[in-house]
């Protein structure tokens, strides 16, 4: 699978790494009181990631040139896309366990770590077995379009968060307390350590999440097989999922039609997989890039236009 090679430095790893760090470092701190996030704070701080994003963009420009620099920019629309659809699962999680609003953060922010700890994993698998087995090529297209047919016919199935194998599996071998002590993740009880339902909810977030995970780095994988750009991409659009959730929340009603478009990324995604290793060959990186704003830009529009009128809440659509 022929794809975008450039020698990557020990020290661009290391910086791109502390730089992620020192960003978790400073929302951590600047949320560590655990108050209620409104809009207004939300925008600001996605506004900031999305810039954050965007600039790491044009350093990749600056450094290797246009072609590196907009196949970034196309993974990290495609994953800043699929993240809204990871707003809309956490929302429900949170109403399921009716979670405080002063404590989403908290949890999103330990679920961010989850995230990106998997998403690197999956990232140099995937890419591994790209490189050496062809056919995986075709397993994860293949995959890709069913997942997107299956966005597309089931996003208004009932989702359960208590039935998940996992959460299931940690209350099975972890005792369990059935309420929230604050933002307290384990307490003592009866002078027995155990989980609160807050810990409970981090589980069922970090479980969700593991499924979007395989999603995203596939569909980036699709774009590029270049560990870097793949990490990066993911990276800096995971960064601004807390504050993507906080500035959505109150709208979720709005995005009805969304799924749609985002179920037809990931079957574009597979497709685009699949050429890859045909005589058709990699699909060029402006395409790629302009189905990805248009498809986006189409959702988006026709979700708002159709649901005017409707009352902005937390819920699902």
């Amino acid at each position: 699978m022929n794809d975008l090679s450039f020698t990557v430095p020990p020290w661009a790893w290391a910086a791109v790494t502390a730089g992620i760090c020192v960003m978790l470092a400073v929302d951590l701190i600047a949320h560590r009181d655990n108050h209620v996030i409104g809009f207004r704070e939300a925008a600001l701080w996605s506004g900031l990631w999305i810039a954050i994003g965007l600039g790491f963009g044009l350093v990749l420009w600056a450094w290797q040139g246009g072609e590196v620099s907009s196949t970034y920019f196309a993974g990290y629309l495609i994953e800043k896309a699929l993240s809204i659809d990871n707003v809309f699962v956490f929302a429900l999680v949170f109403s399921f366990f009716a979670v405080p609003d002063a404590y989403h953060h908290k949890v999103l922010f330990w679920g961010v770590l989850g995230a990106l700890a998997a998403r690197l994993v999956f990232i140099f698998v995937g890419a591994e077995l790209l490189r050496v087995f062809f056919w995986t090529a075709y397993v994860f297209g293949a995959f890709l379009i069913w997942t997107g047919w299956k966005m597309a016919v089931s996003k208004n199935e009932e989702v359960h968060p208590d039935r998940n194998p996992v959460v299931r599996l940690f209350r099975k071998l972890i005792p369990t307390d059935p309420t929230f002590h604050g933002d307290r993740f384990l307490v003592r009880v009866n002078g027995r350590r155990v989980a609160t339902l807050l810990l409970v909810v981090l589980v069922a977030v970090e479980a969700t999440d593991l499924i979007f995970a395989i999603d995203s780095v596939a569909a980036v994988l699709a774009i590029t097989t270049n560990t870097f750009l793949v990490w990066t991409a993911n990276a800096f659009a995971v960064l601004g999922l807390r504050s993507l959730y906080f500035c959505l929340a109150g709208l979720l009603r709005r995005f009805a039609y969304l799924h749609y478009g985002l179920a037809v990324l990931l079957a574009f995604a597979g497709v685009k997989l699949i050429l890859s290793e045909t005589p058709v060959g990699k699909l060029p990186i402006p395409l790629t890039l302009g189905v990805i704003a248009v498809t986006i830009t189409v959702s988006i529009a026709w979700s708002l236009i159709a649901t005017r009128g409707r009352p902005a809440d937390g819920g699902t659509g």
